[in-house]
């Protein structure tokens, strides 16, 4: 791991040790805004549903507080440059059940650790854009085949098109088929 001299971008970090939330939790709510630009994170973190998201809003608050606080850094130029969960120790209950027995609850913890980097904003726009683009490159892309090959995307309306005219066909060879038996009823 490198050491503050090393690293290229100045930056800041907070950790919450024994958070009672279970470490998979937790990582899906890091995952939100791993590589988000700070203040963008800080929003997606207070609108979440997840209630992990709660420790770790107040994590990265901490971290973007340590980095204007303690490095003298502008807020608004942070970036999320890395945040994980480990686990914590994990806490041993015992429930009561039939004829007996006990049940062993788990209560397990995590500790947070989220690093901010500061980094220009023409950089923080940038990677922004790269989330946005990633985005939609994932929405853009077109299904594939067991074969490995690429299926055609046509619109919609040709593909309507071309089933519109088989229905008509399939009439058209109904009416024939009364008009022969028609012809074969008066002869």
């Amino acid at each position: 791991m490198p050491t503050k001299s090393e690293a290229a971008l100045p930056g800041a970090r907070a950790i919450a040790r024994h958070v009672r939330v279970s470490p998979m939790k937790a990582r899906r709510v890091v995952n939100l805004v791993r590589g988000l630009p700070a203040r963008e994170a800080l929003t997606v973190l207070q609108f979440a549903p997840q209630s992990a998201s709660e420790p770790v809003y107040k994590v990265l608050a901490s971290a973007i507080a340590n980095a204007e606080n303690n490095e003298r850094l502008d807020p608004d130029s942070l970036l999320v440059a890395e945040c994980y969960v480990d686990e914590g120790p994990t806490l041993k209950r015992f429930r009561p059940r039939a004829q007996g027995r006990a049940y062993r609850i788990r209560k397990r913890t995590s500790h947070i650790t989220i690093v901010v980097e500061s980094v220009p904003a023409a950089q923080a726009r940038a990677a922004k854009a790269g989330v946005a683009k990633a985005t939609k490159a994932a929405k853009a892309v077109t299904p594939e085949t067991d074969e490995g090959d690429e299926v055609e995307s046509r619109p919609a309306k040709k593909a309507a098109a071309k089933k519109a005219p088989a229905k008509k066909a399939e009439p058209a060879k109904k009416a024939d088929a009364e008009q022969a038996d028609a012809e074969e009823g008066t002869e």
